[in-house]
């Protein structure tokens, strides 16, 4: 990976770069918006370009599973198959099963045997989405197809390389139980083992030649929820693998604090090698990722933006901070005002919160068409304001006021 820092701040780890792929540059710090399926829900893929997006993110266990990582090989690649020329990142697709596996051990109680796991949903199910997690991978069945099927750290790895992405995932572990230090022992440890089988089939796949994308990288994942010793052994066991830039995983999965999220930054980001990729995973507000950019991560992923606007919900941005406006409420019914009058996109340019209100209250799909316009043109915007001051050494007000100010 060619990833290069252009400026630092010098009051905080803050810093802006550029991240070389096989599809393109991508200016950090970055917003990936979440493309799950292969589509950013409603939305063009040349709407996202013409928005400012410059990569965004599909998910590898929902590939996978429909249409098929095979087929989407055959069609050249997942940038053909969605019409995409810019860089894709791909997840592993770890996070989804396991996350569908502790939502069951709150219908029933877990299974476990060791440090396996096994997760089972109500008998009475069409499909149980049943799974299982042990040293090999993470066994299931389909929610969708009723099919069994086994994740491990070699398929995941086989998938991503059909999918022909330009940033890759390794498979990793993480428990819900972030307050059980020997469970959270256990997934580091357990991620560090995955790891190095991610990483040798990896290079396997890429000496061959059989790498759909040849230019493709490979990050690796750190643990260790808030434990400071966790952490650093998880950095330095995960460094030591030799990838082409990090994730810093296990933040924002069971409704974490800031001040969590933030401290489980602080505990991996000074351990990490300075001058590669960093990525956080699934972060987060517009607060969180000012205070984590400034802790020293480059990247981020998240569906807020887009699962906001399906609800009604519309990110408005102020000299000092910003506030969140729910289009649903009363007050916006007779109100022929725009959405924004400073904002620049197609709903607050043509239409009123009037307007929008009904679309909302009427189930119309156009509503939240132009509200996720909106919202992922208020992130986009928000990352260019960062990596603009930081470029004009002005980052400190902008982290001093990026506020919600609800």
């Amino acid at each position: 990976m060619e990833f290069q820092i252009l400026k630092k701040d010098q009051a905080s780890k803050a810093r802006k770069g550029i991240l070389k792929t096989a599809h393109g540059e991508v200016r950090t710090p970055c917003f990936l918006p979440i493309g799950t399926k292969g589509t950013v829900k409603s939305v063009r893929q040349d709407e996202l370009r013409e928005w400012g997006a410059e990569i965004i993110l599909a998910n590898t266990y929902h590939l996978w599973t429909q249409p098929g990582d095979e087929l989407i090989a055959r069609a050249g690649g997942l940038h053909k198959f969605i019409n995409w020329d810019g860089p894709i990142f791909t997840d592993s697709g770890g996070f989804q099963i396991f996350s569908l596996g502790e939502k069951l051990n709150k219908k029933e109680p877990l299974v476990a045997s060791g440090h396996d796991r096994i997760y089972k949903r109500q008998p009475e199910e069409k499909f149980p989405f049943n799974v299982r997690v042990d040293e090999n991978g993470v066994s299931f069945q389909s929610g969708s197809s009723g099919d069994k099927m086994k994740l491990t750290p070699e398929k995941s790895v086989e998938i991503q390389s059909n999918l022909g992405s330009d940033v890759s995932l390794v498979l990793d572990e993480f428990t819900g139980d972030l307050d059980d230090y020997e469970k959270v022992k256990q997934t580091v440890e357990r991620t560090t083992r995955w790891a190095k089988r991610a990483k040798e089939k990896f290079e396997k796949l890429k000496s061959a030649g059989k790498s759909l994308n040849p230019g493709q990288l490979q990050l690796g994942i750190v643990q260790g929820a808030n434990y400071a010793d966790l952490r650093q052994k998880s950095v330095q066991e995960i460094s030591a693998i030799g990838f082409d830039g990090y994730c810093v995983g296990g933040v924002a999965v069971g409704g974490e604090t800031q001040e969590k999220i933030l401290e489980a930054i602080e505990l991996s980001v000074p351990h990490l090698e300075e001058d590669k990729f960093r990525h956080l995973l699934g972060v987060g507000t517009p607060e969180n990722i000012i205070q984590a950019v400034a802790r020293g991560c480059d990247s981020f992923d998240c569906v807020i933006p887009t699962r906001e606007a399906r609800h009604g919900k519309a990110y408005m941005a102020h000299d000092d901070g910003y506030t969140t406006l729910n289009i649903l409420a009363g007050e916006f019914k007779e109100d022929l005002s725009p959405l924004d009058p400073t904002c620049s996109c197609y709903g607050c340019t043509h239409h009123t919160r009037a307007y929008l209100n009904h679309l909302f209250r009427s189930s119309e799909i156009l509503g939240i068409r132009l509200l996720t316009e909106h919202n992922l043109r208020f992130y986009l915007g928000l990352m260019e304001k960062i990596r603009r001051a930081l470029n004009e050494e002005d980052f400190q007000k902008i982290l001093k006021n990026c506020k919600n100010r609800n």
